[in-house]
């Protein structure tokens, strides 16, 4: 499960989708059905002028409440993985506490961030039971990044600190025995040398994950397949998670360093993603990811299970007396099963 903790973000990437809220900054006196997909902070939520968003999200509290969302979702879906997101989640005050809970409620706990903050918090997050980061990873030098960013905050000065920022939090993550691993998308050849460049530079204790871009299809995979034949990786094993689209391939390098290709398999709810508009070889670019978790601004948590139909999202209760956690469990159970058929086959 993923829970979007906190909405702020220091960066403006340009194809950010924000889980799939509109930015609460730019949207405070807006109401639904006319969210901005960008305004005047300069970030970006490129769905929120499609996916029908009812709400603006707000920081998730940490209290009793929270932990009570967790524990409900939890025995409802069977889960024990929460995944901590945003906005930046390391700009939530009380991230560490947010952590603490998840994992008293018997989660695993993991976060995503680009490294903003993670130096001053992964300290304490670690101390929490913070298992693992997934940094984010969009430009390797300050003009990379600096290039992704809206047109008013293409700075290389400012850049090269958020730069200088995350290799910090990477060095926080293996001082205090938090696993780091870094998402990067390559889009095409020309992204090539930031993947190298990445390997090359960067500790070899930091796993590297690369990404295809949905939009640019063949071009990304072949791009990736060449970056993998450049640096003699060979395939060891593919990963996959019944009942949702992430799965990823892992290669082992001469040096014994292992990097891992991410993919979006075609898994669909079988009622709720039957009649919609998304639900074909193009327009639906995630499938079901997976349940996530919001808090708005009224103080309701709101439960989703895809950030391109946000007008699915419901009240927590309302999710957990719907038959949606039914057809969550019975999609994982039954492709579990003929997974596990086809292996033993």
């Amino acid at each position: 499960m993923r829970v979007k903790i906190h909405d702020a973000c220091g960066l403006t990437c340009t194809f950010c989708h924000n889980e799939g809220t509109p930015v609460a900054s730019d949207n405070r006196q807006r109401p639904p059905g006319a969210f901005l997909t960008a305004g005047p902070s300069g970030r970006a939520s490129i769905y929120a002028a499609t996916n029908g968003a009812t709400f603006l999200p707000a920081s998730v509290p940490d209290n009793d409440e929270f932990a009570d969302a967790l524990r409900r979702l939890a025995d409802a879906l069977e889960l024990t993985e929460l995944h901590l997101t945003g906005g930046e989640p390391t700009l939530h005050p009380a991230v560490a506490r947010l952590t603490a809970i998840g994992v008293y409620a018997g989660f695993r706990v993991a976060m995503t961030s680009n490294g903003e903050r993670g130096e001053r918090v992964i300290p304490d997050c670690a101390t929490a039971g913070l298992e693992r980061v997934n940094f984010s990873i969009f430009g390797t030098t300050a003009a990379e990044l600096a290039e992704v960013q809206h047109a008013r905050y293409r700075n290389p000065v400012v850049a090269q600190r958020k730069i200088d920022a995350l290799k910090r939090s990477i060095t926080a993550c293996e001082t205090h025995g938090v696993h780091a691993s870094a998402n990067i998308v390559v889009p095409d050849d020309s992204h090539a040398a930031r993947v190298h460049r990445l390997l090359d530079e960067y500790s070899p204790h930091l796993t590297v994950r690369l990404l295809n871009s949905l939009e640019r299809g063949a071009v990304s995979i072949d791009a990736i397949e060449r970056i993998l034949t450049e640096r003699g990786a060979v395939a060891e094993a593919h990963y996959l998670t019944a009942g949702v689209s992430g799965a990823r391939t892992a290669y082992r390098l001469p040096d014994h360093r292992r990097v891992y290709v991410k993919q979006i398999r075609p898994v669909r709810l079988p009622t709720t993603c039957a009649g919609c508009r998304f639900n074909n070889g193009t327009d639906c670019e995630e499938g079901f990811y997976g349940v996530r978790l919001y808090y708005d601004r009224t103080g309701t948590f709101q439960v989703g299970v895809c950030i391109q139909r946000m007008d699915l999202c419901l009240p927590l209760h309302d999710f957990l007396a719907s038959p949606l956690p039914r057809e969550v469990l019975t999609l994982r159970d039954r492709e579990f099963q003929r997974l596990a058929a086809r292996q033993a086959g």
